[in-house]
C-alpha cells in the first residue's frame, strides 16, 4: 500500500540564497504558509492547495470532490453564493477551483491593496462552506452536462479508459468527474460529510506571491486559518500499482466523427523515484521535444498520418503513467499505431543519442525561466514542490539534477518502462463497429 505523504517539516525562518528563495513557515494548527514576494505588478496571487483531491473520493463516489469544487464557493455561514460572487466580481477576481489526483485548489490573483480581505473571503468559503440545495441542483445539472461532453469526445474518451485499463481498482484509473449516474445522486449532506473529513489545517498549503512583503503575506494568513481546528484526516491508502505483463488494446466506436484518437501508454514511477529526471528526459526526448521529440516527427511530420503526435509523463506520489497520445483520420488508425510501436520499441532497444539528450537538456533548463515568468506559475511551482517535499530551493538544485542524468540512464528508464508488448492501448473514434476489448 502507498500512503500519500505528509508535509515536510521546515524551519519557519528563510534560508539563504538565490533563485526564487521563498520563505515557508507552519502555523501551530499545522496550515503551512509559503511567500514570495515579487515587485512586477501591484498584484498578489493566492494559490490555496489542499491535501484533498480526487483519491478521496469514496470508492463508491467518484466525482464527490469535484462536484464539491464546483459548489464549494456558493455561500458560507457569513456570506450567501451572490454577495461573493458580486465581492469577487467587483474587485475584478476570478476564482479558479481545480482538482486533481491529490490536491483540492483554489486560485485567484488580486491587487495587492485588496490581499487582506480576498484571503479572508477564501478562508471563509475553505472552512464554513454552506453547500447549499438550490445551487448544488444548479452545479449537479453543469456538472452532469460536462460529463455528456466528455462522453462525446474520442480524445477524453481514450485517455480516460487508459487510466482505467491501467489501474484497475485503483483510485487514478476513476474519472475525476465520476459518472451521471453517481453525481446525479450525491447530496448535500454528503459532501458536506466528506468535506468535514477530508478538509483540515494540516492538510492546507498558501501560497502567496506577488508585491507584497512576506511578512505580510504570512501575517494575514495567519489571521485568517490559524484559528482553525479540525482533526487530521487518515492517511489515504493507495493500492499497489501493478504494471502490465501483456498488451492489452480497447476500441471505443464512435463512427460520427471526423478523427481517431489514440492513447497509448504504461505505468511508470514515482515522482519521488531517484530516476525521475532520468524519466522526465527520456519522455521529452520520445514526445515533447521541439515538435513533439520522435513521435511527432516520425509520425506526423514525416508519414504526416497524425493532427498531433506527443507523450506525457505524470509521475505522481505512486506510480503515475507515460501517455503517449495521437489524433488520427480513420485510415492512418492502424498505420500509425503500427508507427508508434515502431517508434517505442526502437527507443527501448537502441536508446537515445548523445546529441538527443544535450538538447532535451539545454531545452528543459533552458525553459525554466519561462516557465516561472508569472505569479501563478510560480504559485503553481511552489505547490508542487511543497506536495512532494521538493524544498524551498528546488528551481536552484532542478538544473543539476538534470545536467547529472546520464545517457546510460535515460536508456535504463527507456528500457524499464518502454515495452510494446506491454502498452495499453485505447482507440476512440471513426474505428470498427463496436467497442471491443482485447
Amino acid at each position: 500500500m502507498t500512503v500519500m505523504p505528509q508535509l515536510p517539516q521546515a524551519s519557519p525562518l528563510t534560508p539563504p540564497g538565490s533563485g526564487l528563495n521563498p520563505s515557508r513557515s507552519a502555523l501551530a494548527n499545522g496550515v503551512v504558509v509559503i511567500a514570495k514576494q515579487t515587485r512586477t505588478i501591484p498584484a498578489v496571487t493566492i494559490n490555496l492547495a489542499i491535501r484533498a483531491g480526487s483519491v478521496c473520493d469514496p470508492a463508491n463516489a467518484p466525482g464527490a470532490m469535484y462536484l464539491l469544487s464546483r459548489v464549494i464557493d456558493r455561500g458560507t455561514a457569513s456570506r450567501s453564493g451572490v454577495e461573493i460572487a458580486e465581492d469577487l466580481d467587483s474587485r475584478g477576481i476570478t476564482l479558479t477551483t481545480s482538482v486533481t489526483r491529490h490536491l483540492f485548489s483554489l486560485a485567484c490573483t488580486c491587487l495587492s491593496e485588496d490581499f487582506d480581505a480576498v484571503c479572508a473571503l477564501l478562508g471563509d468559503i475553505v472552512m464554513s462552506p454552506t453547500l447549499p440545495d438550490a445551487e448544488l441542483a444548479i452545479r449537479k445539472a453543469e456538472v452532469v452536462t460536462a460529463i455528456r461532453q466528455d462522453e462525446d469526445n474520442p480524445a477524453i474518451r481514450a485517455v480516460e479508459s487508459l487510466m482505467d485499463l491501467l489501474y484497475p481498482r485503483h483510485p487514478y484509473g476513476r474519472r475525476t468527474k465520476g459518472t451521471a449516474e453517481v453525481v446525479e445522486q450525491l447530496t448535500r449532506d454528503r459532501l458536506a460529510d466528506l468535506r468535514a473529513k477530508r478538509f483540515a489545517p494540516s492538510e492546507l498549503s498558501v501560497v502567496v506571491v506577488g508585491d507584497l512583503s512576506v511578512d505580510r503575506a504570512r501575517d494575514v494568513a495567519a489571521g485568517v486559518f490559524g484559528d482553525w481546528l479540525a482533526p487530521p484526516p487518515d492517511a489515504v491508502q493507495l493500492p499497489q500499482v501493478t504494471p502490465a505483463t501483456r498488451r492489452q488494446r480497447l476500441v471505443i466506436s464512435m463512427t460520427n466523427k471526423a478523427q481517431a484518437d489514440v492513447a497509448y501508454g504504461f505505468t511508470t514511477i514515482r515522482r519521488n523515484d531517484p530516476a525521475f529526471y532520468a524519466s522526465s528526459l527520456m519522455n521529452n526526448i520520445l514526445g515533447q521535444y521541439s515538435m513533439g521529440g520522435r513521435l511527432g516527427d516520425s509520425i506526423r511530420e514525416r508519414q504526416g498520418m497524425a493532427y498531433y503526435a506527443f507523450s506525457s509523463l505524470d509521475a505522481n506520489v505512486a506510480e503515475g503513467p507515460l501517455v503517449v497520445r495521437a489524433g488520427i483520420s480513420r485510415e492512418n488508425v492502424d498505420r500509425a499505431v503500427a508507427s508508434i510501436d515502431d517508434e517505442i520499441g526502437r527507443f527501448a532497444r537502441e536508446g537515445a543519442t548523445v546529441q538527443e539528450l544535450k538538447e532535451s537538456q539545454q531545452y528543459l533548463i533552458g525553459s525554466m525561466p519561462r516557465a516561472l515568468e508569472t505569479n501563478a506559475a510560480i504559485a503553481v511551482f511552489l505547490q508542487t514542490a511543497e506536495l512532494f517535499g521538493l524544498g524551498l530551493d528546488y528551481d536552484l538544485r532542478l538544473p543539476g539534477h538534470l545536467r547529472a542524468v546520464t545517457l546510460d540512464e535515460v536508456n535504463a528508464a527507456a528500457r524499464r518502462i518502454l515495452d510494446p508488448d506491454r502498452a495499453s492501448v485505447v482507440i476512440a473514434g471513426p474505428y470498427g463497429d463496436q467497442d471491443t476489448m482485447e
